[in-house]
C-alpha cells in the first residue's frame, strides 16, 4: 500500500491571480519536473495554435484564458508550452476508466486512471471576475475531473475513446467550463451541444432539483439520455464505442445489481469505494485503477472525497466556504494499492 495525499488549494480572487498563484506553486515542483522529463522522453505528437486556442477560450471561457496568462507569467514558460500542458484545447490525452452513480440527492464517482497522471490538487475557487465558485479535484491544474459549483450543480465524466479526434476541448477543460458556466442540467445540455469536443466522453450531471442526465459527446454528435449509472461505453451512440467493453459492462452491472440498496450518499459511497463490491478497480498499470472516490450533495452543498479504497470520506462544507469560512486542513490523505509513482509525490515518474 502506498500512502498518498492531495493538497487543498483555496483561492478567492480573479482568474489571472488564481493562475499566477498556481504557477508559483508549480515552479520547481515535482509535478512540473516530471512533466518536463516525460516530454523529453516522448515528444508530443500534436501542436497547439495560440490564436486558435485563445479564440476558443475567449468564446466559451474567457476567465480560463486569464488564468492561463497568470500561469505563464508566474512560470515564465513559452505560451506554446503552457497551452500544451494546461490549455485543454486540441491536445492529446491518455486512455482511462471511471464509474459514476447518481441518486436524487447525490452524485458519487470513482476516478480511474494511472497514478503518474495524478497531481494531487483538490481545488476550491471563488472567482471575483466571472463564473461560479466550485469545488473538486483538479486535472492538469486548470481542469476538473469532477466537482460541484455554488449553484449545486455536480459533474463527472467517463472516457469512451480517443479515436478520430476533433478540433475541440478535452474532458477536463470541459468539466471546468461546466462548473463555472452552468447553473443547472439544462444549461449543461445547451453548453455541450454548442462547444467543440476533442474526444468521445460521457458527462454525468445532477442539480439540486434532482434532475440527472448522461450526455454522450463526440466530435461528431451529442446525445442526451436519462439514466443514473455510467461507466465507459455509450448506450445511445454505440457506433462510437471501442471494441473491448467487458470491464466497462462488468462495473456497470455491479452498480445496477446493488443500486436498490444504495439509496443514500454514504451507502452509495461504500458501493463505489469498497474494494469487494465490484466497482472499485485496482488496474493501475492498465490506466484504469481507482485513485479517488468523490461524492457531491447538491442540496447541502457538501463535497466528500477519499483517496484509495476501503476508506472513510473527508467531508467539506462548501456552503460555509462560499460564505467566507476557509477550510483549516491543508491536505487529504489516503492509501492506494500500488507501487507506481504519482506525479506530485515521486521523482522521475515516467
Amino acid at each position: 500500500m502506498k500512502r498518498i495525499y492531495s493538497d487543498i488549494i483555496q483561492f478567492r480572487g480573479s482568474h489571472y491571480d488564481f493562475g499566477f498563484m498556481q504557477g508559483e506553486q508549480l515552479r520547481d515542483s515535482l509535478t512540473t519536473l516530471n512533466r518536463e522529463r516525460i516530454w523529453k522522453l516522448r515528444k508530443p505528437k500534436f501542436s497547439v495554435d495560440e490564436n486558435e486556442t485563445k479564440n476558443a477560450l475567449m468564446k466559451f471561457a474567457p476567465g480560463m484564458w486569464e488564468e492561463i496568462q497568470g500561469m505563464k507569467d508566474a512560470l515564465k514558460m513559452p505560451m506554446q508550452d503552457i497551452l500544451r500542458d494546461f490549455g485543454g484545447y486540441r491536445i492529446a490525452i491518455e486512455r482511462s476508466g471511471c464509474s459514476i452513480f447518481t441518486g436524487k440527492d447525490f452524485l458519487v464517482r470513482n476516478y480511474d486512471f494511472h497514478p503518474k497522471t495524478y497531481e494531487g490538487r483538490f481545488s476550491i475557487f471563488q472567482p471575483t471576475d466571472t463564473g461560479f465558485a466550485s469545488i473538486g479535484p483538479a486535472q492538469r491544474i486548470t481542469g476538473r475531473m469532477d466537482g460541484m459549483n455554488e449553484k449545486g450543480l455536480a459533474m463527472g465524466y467517463n472516457a469512451i475513446h480517443r479515436k478520430k479526434p476533433g478540433d475541440g476541448f478535452v474532458c477536463w477543460m470541459i468539466g471546468r467550463m461546466i462548473l463555472e458556466n452552468c447553473a443547472n442540467v439544462e444549461e449543461v445540455k445547451a453548453l455541450l451541444n454548442e462547444i467543440p469536443h476533442r474526444h468521445s466522453f460521457s458527462y454525468i450531471v445532477l442539480d439540486p432539483n434532482g434532475e440527472t442526465y448522461i450526455i454522450e459527446t463526440s466530435p461528431r454528435l451529442v446525445s442526451v439520455r436519462k439514466s443514473n449509472a455510467c461507466t465507459n461505453h455509450f448506450e445511445d451512440m454505440t457506433d462510437e464505442n471501442r471494441r473491448h467493453l467487458d470491464d466497462s459492462h462488468k462495473r456497470l452491472n455491479a452498480i445496477l445489481e446493488q443500486k436498490d440498496g444504495a439509496t443514500d450518499a454514504y451507502t452509495a459511497f461504500r458501493m463505489m469505494n469498497d474494494t469487494d463490491k465490484g466497482v472499485f478497480s485496482k488496474e493501475y498499470k492498465s490506466w484504469a485503477g481507482t485513485i479517488h472516490t468523490s461524492v457531491y450533495l447538491p442540496k447541502e452543498r457538501q463535497a466528500w472525497i477519499a483517496l484509495g479504497g476501503d476508506q472513510e470520506p473527508v467531508k467539506f462544507d462548501f456552503a460555509t466556504w462560499i460564505q467566507g469560512k476557509d477550510i483549516q486542513e491543508k491536505r487529504i490523505y489516503g492509501e492506494v494499492d500500488t507501487n507506481l509513482g504519482f506525479a506530485h509525490m515521486d521523482h522521475e515518474v515516467r
